[in-house]
């Protein structure tokens, strides 16, 4: 044997596979195919039917449960394409009908799939079947199997797989295979992106609104990417000037292109295929037959190039001609590409003859926000965090673009009428901006934020939300806001104490804050005000035309009285009267707390807090009477002595914790107002705008009988001085009676930092956890805060969100959506305690 005999290696064959797909491994019993499953893929992408003959048979031999395993495999295969997850099929398939069932299975999930067959001898098969004790079946097994894969060889690329790798010799060890992306995944860009509507044709107008956008000969000085939603030919003037245009900045890198029916359709012609000469194709190829015919080649490469969608942003983004529903992301079949260029009609033509398109926007859902166009309308609207660009330039209207992802609309004029519509541009569907419908809130929802991205509203809390929303709320004009929940720090392990401030001042430092102030926390119950300078404001901005000029109402949503509220939001608006020319507003969004917590809860304080408290006041005493009987005649006592004597002290203190938070009050006498922060003003959505030492020195000006100031201090986090001065006074303020305190970043840090952390003191913790919470130290130690801190940042990014959509200007409806998702969120199960 020669030397380079000795030295040759095997060839490596590489396959590419889809890296969401229906992965199929044909062979014979004995080909290798588990073997070969295991090196190349998870075990969790596998799916073999002798494990699904296992499941249903407890033995993976016995072929009667065939049947039943096929029933299981197809079930578990069709849940993981559902979910766009890879997955394997290990199982001989040597049949048809069994390759054609899980071709069926792929296309009913808009999924591709391979087909890789693993074709060894039938001796090898044989012998390999005579090594394993569980392959107890004879070698004409084996024979007939080969014979069904030696029939299948032929046509099986016929089977509907997108491509079949055929495995022979030693290319079977020698593989590699790799996942590739879809065309459609372009999930790594991330912008920003300047989103461009139907051009059809209009190249003059495109290069104006690519001037306007700041492009310079197809490019941007700040890296922004050109998206465009398909149909850039027909009807218009200049089909080739716009495909050159675009062709151009697509070649060098500067924008993406996705495929529009028009396309589709002038590319049909262009190949000589048979297609009816309308809706302005006779433009296009009147214009390209003059074009050079070097560019008409290009230019139909190019058009035949182009895909059905793109997923971008981490899949934030989808951008297709005619929309795209939510399972269709980021798939591959005719049918979504389909749905993709044409949209989804309902089978019925309107009176010029063209198809009704069904309304897919209106149901959608999903997460990610849809971008498109296909279908003219006079002005661009979002419907469910979907948007269609087709401001009709070509029949007179606008070409529009979105900036993405700052959400601004961004178009020019056309230059004419270029082409007469068949009907009528579709006017944006009119909506009355105060008119809320049960559609924007109901099932599951998904709220987009500019805070914290995405974030979902489970069905089941939306109902929940809508029976107090429809039966305890506001009138829901007034609902622009509601607090989040608050989460306390870590678990204190000093001594004696639950809660301390050490603990939360460590967690701030941790995240990267420097300064926080610590407030006040009042006794009292969490309020928002929304007060209108005069009834002409309330009517501008919140559409109230009653003569109303504000409310107060609960975290929940709910009026704090019943016939006070029009006395109390007087009294408030006279006592912000200095913040009105200050801020230069005619309304105001107050955060707040409503003092005492007896004026809302005094039923609550009788029934759940002073019956024990009288109870345990008068039973006690007479347990330790008794015990102190038993210990002068010399029993031995001395234990349950101590604990009930205990309890008495303990008892008392729970009296006086939740004493503290009861005053007389006649009418609105006794009533205070506690502001901390300014939500927002008119144009200013001030809570995002501003650091919380500014809203405390804007407060600081309101000088009234109503309103109760909150203390403070400034915490420096990197000065042991500054954290020990304000521990200090956390102790004095509790010691005293004080509820706690809340600590918060001054400036608004980034990342997902807690909004605020409440830092309770020991003996108002003995309202939450009970007069004798302090012997269960360490059983309380152990509460999880994980879920309640979620809530938390959750809850203030969309608190965040509809305050900024308020100071915008945008509609009720859209103000109304984030803030019906706290609402939603609040039916959450979170220890109510924490």
């Amino acid at each position: 044997m020669s030397d380079k005999t000795l030295n040759e290696q095997p060839t490596l064959r590489q396959i590419g596979v889809p890296a969401m797909s229906l992965i199929v491994l044909v062979g014979v019993s004995g080909s290798g195919k588990s073997t070969f499953a295991r090196k190349h893929f998870h075990p969790t992408q596998v799916i073999s039917s002798d494990f699904c003959r296992g499941l249903v048979a407890d033995d993976e031999n016995d072929q009667s449960a065939t049947p039943d395993a096929f029933d299981v495999l197809h079930y578990i295969v069709g849940t993981r394409l559902r979910r766009g997850l890879l997955t394997v099929v290990d199982a001989t398939s040597v049949q048809f009908e069994a390759r054609q069932q899980l071709v069926a299975l792929a296309k009913a999930h808009n999924v591709l799939v391979d087909a890789i067959v693993l074709d060894v001898p039938e001796e090898v098969a044989i012998e390999r079947n005579s090594t394993r004790p569980d392959r107890d079946f004879g070698p004409h097994v084996i024979t007939r199997q080969r014979k069904d894969l030696r029939r299948s060889l032929g046509k099986i690329s016929r089977d509907g797989f997108r491509r079949v790798h055929v495995l022979r010799g030693d290319e079977i060890d020698n593989v590699t295979i790799t996942l590739e992306p879809a065309w459609t995944d372009l999930k790594h860009l991330t912008g920003p992106f300047d989103i461009i509507g139907d051009v059809h044709g209009c190249a003059s107008e495109l290069e104006t609104l690519l001037t306007t956008l700041g492009y310079v000969d197809g490019r941007h000085p700040q890296g922004r990417t050109a998206v465009f939603v398909g149909d850039l030919v027909d009807r218009g003037p200049d089909t080739p000037g716009v495909l050159r245009r675009v062709m151009g900045m697509v070649e060098a890198g500067t924008a993406l292109c996705v495929c529009g029916n028009h396309e589709q359709k002038l590319v049909r012609a262009l190949n000589g295929r048979k297609v009816r000469v309308a809706h302005g194709l006779e433009e296009s190829l009147a214009q390209l037959g003059e074009a050079d015919p070097a560019f008409v080649a290009a230019a139909k490469t190019f058009m035949d190039g182009l895909i059905s969608h793109y997923q971008l942003d981490d899949g934030k983004l989808v951008v297709a001609h005619a929309g795209l529903k939510e399972p269709f992301h980021g798939r591959a079949s005719a049918r979504v590409r389909a749905f993709a260029l044409y949209g989804d009609t309902t089978g019925e033509t309107d009176e010029y003859g063209l198809p009704v398109r069904y309304p897919w926007a209106e149901d959608y859902r999903g997460r990610a926000m849809v971008v498109y166009g296909h279908t003219p309308t006079t002005e661009p609207e979002w419907i469910n965090n979907t948007i269609c660009l087709d401001t009709g330039v070509v029949f007179g209207g606008q070409l529009t673009a979105l900036r993405y992802p700052e959400r601004e609309l961004v178009s020019v004029p056309a230059e004419r009428v270029w082409y007469e519509p068949t009907r009528p541009l579709a006017p944006a569907r009119q909506r009355d901006p105060a008119a809320l419908d049960i559609g924007d809130v109901r099932g599951n929802r998904f709220v987009e934020t500019r805070f914290a991205g995405t974030i979902r509203v489970r069905e089941e809390n939306a109902a929940a939300a809508l029976e107090i929303m429809s039966r305890f709320a506001v009138d829901p004009r007034w609902l622009v806001y509601l607090p989040p929940t608050m989460a306390p720090p870590e678990t204190s392990q000093l001594d004696g104490y639950l809660e301390h401030p050490a603990e939360a001042f460590a967690e701030f430092a941790a995240a990267g804050v420097t300064r926080v102030v610590c407030e006040e926390k009042h006794m009292g119950s969490r309020a928002v005000a929304v007060l209108a300078r005069t009834p002409e404001a309330a009517e501008k901005r919140f559409g109230v035309a009653d003569g109303g000029t504000g409310m107060v109402y609960t975290r929940t949503g709910r009026p704090f009285f019943d016939t006070l509220t029009t006395e109390l939001v007087d009294g408030l608006r006279a006592a912000v009267a200095p913040l009105w020319a200050e801020l230069g507003t005619d309304w105001l969004v107050l955060d707040g707390e409503l003092l005492p917590w007896s004026a809302k809860a005094e039923s609550l304080i009788r029934s759940q807090y002073a019956s024990v408290g009288a109870a345990a006041r008068t039973a006690l005493p007479e347990v330790v009477t008794a015990l102190e009987a038993a210990a002068g005649r010399g029993l031995d006592v001395g234990s349950a002595l101590d604990r009930a004597r205990r309890r008495l002290d303990n008892a008392a203190r729970f009296r006086d914790a939740y004493a503290r938070y009861c005053w007389p009050v006649s009418g609105l006498d006794g009533v205070r107002f506690a502001p901390f922060q300014i939500l927002a003003a008119e144009g200013r959505a001030t809570a995002v705008q501003h650091p919380h030492d500014w809203h405390l020195d804007q407060l600081a000006r309101i000088d009234a009988p109503l309103v109760q100031p909150t203390r403070h201090v400034y915490v420096d986090l990197d000065s042991a001085e500054s954290r020990q001065h304000a521990v200090d006074w956390w102790e004095v303020l509790t010691s005293a009676g004080g509820e706690g305190m809340v600590v918060k970043p001054v400036e608004r840090p980034e990342g997902r930092v807690q909004p605020g952390v409440k830092v309770r003191g020991r003996e108002y913790l003995r309202i939450i956890y009970g007069p004798d919470y302090t012997q269960s130290l360490d059983v309380l130690r152990r509460r999880f805060l994980g879920r309640k801190r979620s809530l938390a940042l959750r809850e203030h990014a969309l608190g965040l969100e509809a305050l900024a959509r308020l100071a915008d200007g945008e509609p009720l409806w859209r103000v109304h959506e984030p803030v019906f998702a706290v609402l939603a969120m609040e039916s959450e199960p979170v220890d109510p305690r924490l």
